[in-house]
């Protein structure tokens, strides 16, 4: 089989770069605040990551030893807020935390427009 021209090899790489370069962009702007719940410890956690599958994992497996969510293994997702970055998750994290209320934590699970509030008060132009 013969193999395409130097031309034709560049342009692969060139749009290859482009399309790596717009995905990795992409999807570092993602990333998410979540509510876990320990049935065993009647307790929420709030937190925020890029990868909820991995960090679930981590809180379960106890990756991080000093982490409040060792004091169980049975953490299961509640909720997770898509926010459009880091920044607009570590606000609305710490808002969520702030409230320090496992009513307000039980409210912003059952009514997902607490959530939606959130993600417009945060949004990148009003920070």
């Amino acid at each position: 089989m013969a193999r395409g021209s130097s031309r034709e090899t560049e342009m692969f790489t060139f749009f290859r770069v482009i399309v790596v370069s717009f995905l990795n962009h992409f999807y570092m702007l993602i990333h998410f605040v979540y509510i876990l719940y320990s049935e065993q410890t009647d307790k929420y956690y709030i937190g925020q990551t890029e990868d909820l599958d991995r960090r679930l994992m981590e809180h379960n497996s106890h990756s991080y030893q000093d982490s409040y969510t060792k004091i169980a293994s049975d953490w299961k997702m509640k909720i997770n807020l898509k926010c459009s970055s880091k920044r607009q998750a570590i606000k609305i994290e710490n808002h969520i935390k702030k409230n320090r209320s496992r009513k307000y934590v039980e409210d912003f699970i059952r009514f997902p427009e607490i959530g939606q509030n959130l993600l417009v008060k945060y949004l990148e132009e009003n920070q």
